[in-house]
């Protein structure tokens, strides 16, 4: 594929999509990651569209919502290493509260596996990945179905949430900054998301390397609130992303890094001191007062496979210095 030809696809993906990152582009186009950041700087350069941290967006600033079928087919090896390690977090009779997303999606597929689960959600999608699960029950929200991303939002869905509690929210997003925090292109889904966040004791934040530094429109969830971020490795070389997960951290945010396969040990090179995988995880960390240290449980079997978590996930546990 000639570089004029290769460009005019990027482009019409990213315009497609609103966001795609690095190792997409260089999947479809099939080239090197080498390859298409130097395609993508050439049409920065004609401002065509705007560099991201491992991606590209549409110019502008604020990145567009994408649908559903187009957010399908995106950074689909980075959501399933994310899912893996957020379904580890869970515990067996554990209540939860699990928001709209592709990447949530995911994480409920996992989660079918987890005994005595109660998962409270506005998403379809969400819902019937859990619809066959023997041991979980899930509750609906009210409210009005987005067609865009299959989820419940409005006042309904609001008022559904009040008066409830549960142990954890999980929750995924459009972009994500240490200055903003987690945030979203619509404004009814981000009123249901801020919902979930006040029925939850403690926010898990779900977000592939190609959100971090994107910021949209509404804000869902502000950095002091979010108790985890769990996220994939920043390709090699990203620097603008490794110094957005030393400020998250720097933030008192713990930091979960999953590993995809793909260039592992490259990547982690490029994370800042303190910021590199580690084997254990401790428990979460409460905002004003720290829990005892421990393991956490390992997904049921089937969930990663043959190999145990520490062989496909290398994870990061960030405390403020």
């Amino acid at each position: 594929m000639f570089a004029a030809e290769r460009r005019q696809l990027i482009l019409e993906m990213v315009r497609a999509n609103g966001a795609v990152s690095l190792r997409e582009l260089a999947r479809v186009v099939q080239t090197s990651e080498v390859t298409v950041r130097r395609d993508v700087r050439a049409l920065e350069a004609e401002g065509l569209l705007d560099r991201r941290h491992g991606g590209a967006v549409l110019p502008g600033g604020f990145t567009r919502e994408s649908g559903f079928p187009q957010k399908s087919h995106l950074a689909t090896a980075e959501k399933t290493a994310i899912a893996d390690v957020a379904a580890s977090l869970v515990e067996e009779g554990e209540a939860i509260v699990v928001g709209a997303g592709t990447t949530t999606q995911e994480l409920a597929r996992r989660l079918a596996r987890v005994p005595g689960l109660t998962v409270v959600t506005n998403s379809l999608l969400v819902a019937q990945a859990l619809a066959h699960a023997n041991r979980v029950e899930v509750v609906m929200t009210g409210g009005t179905l987005r067609g865009s991303n299959y989820a419940l939002v409005g006042s309904g869905a609001e008022q559904s949430l009040q008066g409830l509690r549960v142990s954890r929210a999980f929750l995924s997003g459009s972009g994500l900054t240490a200055e903003r925090g987690l945030s979203t292109s619509n404004m009814l889904s981000a009123s249901v998301d801020r919902a979930l966040v006040q029925a939850a004791a403690e926010v898990v934040v779900l977000a592939d390397h190609t959100k971090l530094g994107t910021d949209t429109m509404f804000q869902t969830v502000p950095t002091d609130v979010i108790t985890r971020l769990v996220t994939d490795e920043p390709p090699p070389h990203d620097e603008r992303a490794a110094s957005e997960l030393q400020a998250l951290a720097d933030q008192g945010v713990q930091i979960a890094v999953a590993g995809t396969g793909q260039s592992a040990a490259p990547a982690a090179e490029q994370l800042p001191p303190g910021v590199r995988g580690r084997r254990e995880m401790p428990l979460p960390v409460q905002r004003g007062g720290r829990m005892p240290t421990g393991q956490f449980r390992g997904p049921g079997p089937g969930v990663l496979g043959a190999e145990p978590l520490e062989r496909t996930a290398r994870v990061a546990d960030l405390r403020r210095r």
